[in-house]
């Protein structure tokens, strides 16, 4: 039965995801942090994700000034692409487009991770050796993920504006009008 058909499903999962909130925000301010691991997961996060930001970033550039150069001609109004190009990546879609790629990589692979360790009891073992397993496992992800979004959105809309500059700049092509 799926949540849309039974609205008491609903509710638990709502009190399950605020249970999560709650527990994530009283283990982050706990003292004993776990800076070293917390920098390494900025570090696969970031620094891995960084190559397919980077790729999505210059095509999306590309390809929107590509699109809307012929039109802007047509009207008179190519002066206007680099603050409109500008406007939409840096505003608009840029950030909406990296965040959902971010999303996707880095939620499957933490997904995968997590789920590994419980299936190989890496967890069960933390627990038993005093580590506290939310804390270190999901408290640092979370943050890193929290931390890294921004630098990584940064440099993709960086990116975006090199690749809307090539795409002004590309010579040889006839069939976009330039």
């Amino acid at each position: 039965m799926t949540i849309e058909a039974n609205p008491k499903l609903f509710f638990e999962e709502a009190g399950d995801m605020s249970r999560f909130v709650s527990r994530f925000f009283k283990q982050t301010f706990k003292p004993r942090q776990e800076v070293a691991e917390f920098l390494r997961q900025c570090f696969i996060i970031g620094y891995k994700s960084f190559p397919l930001i980077a790729l999505t970033a210059f095509i999306l550039g590309l390809v929107l000034t590509m699109q809307l150069r012929p039109s802007m001609v047509d009207y008179g109004v190519e002066s206007q692409l680099p603050a409109i190009v500008g406007i939409a990546i840096v505003r608009e879609i840029g950030p909406v487009i990296f965040a959902l790629i971010f999303a996707g990589k880095i939620g499957s692979s933490i997904g995968a991770e997590l789920g590994s360790m419980r299936v190989t009891e890496q967890i069960d073992a933390m627990e038993v050796s005093g580590t506290n397993p939310f804390k270190y496992l999901v408290v640092t992800r979370v943050l890193a993920a929290t931390f890294m979004l921004p630098v990584l959105i940064m440099l993709g809309d960086a990116i975006s504006l090199y690749g809307s500059w090539v795409g002004v700049n590309i010579r040889g092509i006839t069939s976009f009008n330039f």
